[in-house]
């Protein structure tokens, strides 16, 4: 059987329809009263909610793009706040950084005008082995600036210790608190000798070593100044090293031994003072002079 063709109505003549029903619903409005007739009913129940429904779908979509716009303007205010908090966190690191360099330059001067009779070079820092502890460092003055080995480094108003080897722009330092560092001392209220030794496991509890100190009075107690002695062949005399934390009598009955708090923070050492002066110098020109 052939199928029968879809009876199809071209859309020119729909659309001509269409327009001739407004069109004559047009003129029907305009030529009869309908305005408080049925069609103002019909109007009333099915265009002014849709009305309605299309006002509030804008005011719903002009909310929504009010409210992008403001969170676009809340985020690209919230982006200059943040760059703004970053500067001023940067500029406040600045200033606390040159405040504690300026109060190191300040704790460097008045130990300066402490040892004014010995010549001395401001250092700074400029690298350590690894660990928490200051026991070998670098600083930033060398053989161009007169420092040499033997030299001693002070830093906190106490001894940090002796340069031991030295280049055009850069010296190394042991400090005392270096297993290989033992330094001649004596208690500073009686002038007993001792010795005080590095050890940087008893560094982790904030101490060193003190040994074969002759305390034949029992003078010396807990708080008592350390200082570098007269008979040290490469410390300067009178050198604070730090305080007698506790001593006890050795097993030979003679001498006594304990532990000794260093006077400066080795664990955080940033500049220290070199004195150009050597030991060695200072007691020959000494000596001719007497």
């Amino acid at each position: 059987m052939r199928r029968r063709d879809r009876f199809n109505i071209p859309s020119k003549y729909v659309l001509a329809v269409l327009t001739f029903l407004c069109i004559g619903a047009m003129f029907l409005s305009f030529l009869t009263d309908f305005d408080g007739g049925p069609l103002n009913t019909v109007s009333n129940y099915i265009l002014i909610p849709v009305q309605r429904g299309i006002n509030a779908a804008g005011s719903w979509a002009r909310s929504r793009v009010d409210d992008l716009e403001d969170l676009r303007a809340v985020r690209s205010e919230n982006e200059e706040l943040r760059a703004q908090v970053a500067e001023l966190t940067l500029e406040n690191n600045t200033l606390l950084q040159e405040r504690y360099e300026l109060e190191d330059l300040r704790d460097l001067l008045d130990l300066e005008e402490e040892y004014s009779d010995l010549n001395t070079m401001a250092a700074n820092v400029i690298g350590k082995d690894s660990g928490n502890w200051f026991d070998m460092f670098i600083i930033d003055k060398g053989s161009n600036d007169g420092i040499q080995v033997d030299m001693n480094v002070i830093a906190d108003g106490g001894l940090v210790g002796i340069v031991t080897k030295v280049g055009p722009d850069w010296a190394q330092v042991r400090s005392i608190i270096d297993d290989m560092s033992n330094v001649s001392a004596m208690i500073l209220k009686n002038s007993d000798l001792c010795y005080v030794r590095g050890d940087l496991e008893m560094m982790t509890e904030g101490t060193l070593q003190l040994n074969q100190l002759r305390d034949e009075d029992n003078e010396v107690e807990h708080g008592d100044k350390v200082v570098t002695s007269h008979t040290s062949a490469k410390f300067h005399k009178g050198i604070l090293i730090g305080y007698v934390n506790e001593i006890s009598m050795d097993a030979n009955n003679l001498t006594k031994s304990g532990s000794l708090t260093p006077a400066v923070d080795f664990e955080h050492l940033t500049t220290v003072l070199v004195i150009t002066d050597l030991k060695q110098q200072v007691d020959a020109e000494a000596t001719e002079s007497e």
